[in-house]
């Protein structure tokens, strides 16, 4: 015996909700300072890895105006 699932309901549940921008989380102050300092950091040191680079960010961040513990 075969049973049908009425249109209705499944097209209820498959539907996929896009979220939009301003459904996105705001970047916080520290992520922000990555965004923008990492990228310097691996210009001027491009043989560096990615992890010494964030050392690095994270440093810069510590002494940073832009670091609300400041």
């Amino acid at each position: 015996m075969l049973y049908t699932i009425p249109s209705k309901i499944f097209s209820f549940h498959m539907t996929k909700v896009k979220k939009t921008f301003d459904d996105r989380t705001k970047f916080s102050p520290f992520n922000k300072f990555m965004k923008t300092e990492f990228p310097k950091v691996k210009a001027d040191n491009p043989e560096i890895s990615n992890q010494e680079a964030f050392k690095i960010v994270s440093r810069r961040w510590r002494e940073s105006p832009e670091n609300p513990k400041n």
